[in-house]
């Protein structure tokens, strides 16, 4: 995991993912690479390791949805370490804090807002769903 995340600061990544040999480094901001990962290559994501500057609920959701093994965050919500946990995935973070604020700093993120109330990993991957493609 160390390795993973010299990557993810050296390089300047919002993400990155390792599955045996296979290392792959991402940039969007958000969800939206681990959501379009689930979508096009989910079995990348199958007990793969995870470094991620952000994760919220949203995120974890989809780490979950996407079958990882192991993630490291420098910012985790509680409700996303919670759910990790429940999960079974090892969880590793810099700091935990009580939920994602937007870019704007004035306000939950948006993701975040979404799966708030949601209790099961389907429900929050429906609406992180249709939130990204609404956006698109």
């Amino acid at each position: 995991m160390k390795t993973l995340i010299d990557i993810l600061h050296q390089g300047g990544y919002s993400c990155v993912i390792r599955k045996g040999d296979d290392t792959r480094t991402f940039h969007q901001r958000g969800v939206t690479d681990l959501w379009q990962l689930c979508q096009d290559d989910k079995h990348f994501l199958q007990g793969a390791h995870i470094a991620d500057k952000v994760i919220g609920k949203g995120a974890a959701a989809l780490i979950i949805h996407g079958g990882a093994r192991e993630v490291y965050a420098d910012v985790i919500s509680h409700p996303a370490l919670a759910l990790l946990q429940g999960y079974g995935v090892e969880v590793s973070y810099r700091e935990l804090t009580g939920r994602i604020v937007n870019r704007r700093g004035d306000g939950l993120c948006p993701v975040e807002t979404l799966c708030v109330d949601l209790d099961t990993i389907n429900e929050m991957v429906e609406a992180i769903s249709n939130f990204i493609n609404h956006i698109r």
